[in-house]
């Protein structure tokens, strides 16, 4: 059974909206250079995550290519890998800000900052390594599907930081919040930790009656 476009869509979306580290990071950058460092961090993080999406397609369809069964196992191992997002979701607690605000740098430097912590991330490498596996067919060229789904990935991230610099922006502009965004942060989390631990199971079961 081919896995469609559109678990790998739904789960893209899911994890883009989640707020993460790299949410944090450029709505960190706005709260201390505003727009256009929030913007250019985005950028930043956008073109260090392509690194990874390049390094990980193309490794990926060398490895892939030597073995079914390795191709089978790291499927499954992508299914069990969303299974364990969504639980991670689900358990974790609000977080505090890490350590105190961040110092304006300028468009420029955030934008060449974003690249490097982002190539440098260990953790956005393995997540492309266990995600990407499991959503691809026999029916196209392995490393294209790659590259695309990678790619997509990055733009869908991209898009929710931009969203949030924005949302940051606005908010710091009217100084001040509810008390709602912890509520609505919590309700998100668990959402989208149920999503995945749905589509996990689903892309497990798909394949065992394959």
């Amino acid at each position: 059974m081919t896995v469609t476009l559109v678990p790998f869509l739904i789960a893209a979306l899911v994890l883009a909206i989640t707020p993460g580290p790299g949410m944090a990071y450029v709505v960190a950058r706005t709260a201390a250079g505003g727009r256009a460092e929030g913007l250019a961090s985005c950028l930043g993080t956008g073109l260090g995550g392509m690194v990874h999406v390049v390094a990980s397609a193309l490794g990926l369809s060398l490895l892939l290519a030597q073995s079914a069964l390795v191709f089978t196992w790291v499927k499954y191992l992508g299914a069990a890998y969303l299974v364990y997002l969504g639980l991670v979701l689900l358990l974790r607690k609000a977080e505090p800000p890490a350590g105190g605000p961040l110092p304006a740098q300028g468009s420029r430097r955030a934008l060449i900052e974003g690249v490097v912590v982002e190539a440098l991330n260990v953790k956005t490498a393995l997540f492309f390594v266990a995600f990407l596996p499991q959503f691809v067919s026999s029916d196209a060229p392995l490393t294209l599907q790659l590259l695309l789904m990678g790619t997509l990935c990055v733009t869908f991230n991209t898009l929710a930081d931009v969203a949030a610099v924005f949302a940051a922006e606005r908010l710091l502009a009217s100084d001040g919040a509810g008390g709602t965004g912890g509520a609505r942060a919590r309700w998100l989390r668990r959402g989208s930790g149920l999503t995945l631990i749905g589509l996990g199971a689903y892309l497990a079961m798909a394949r065992r009656s394959a």
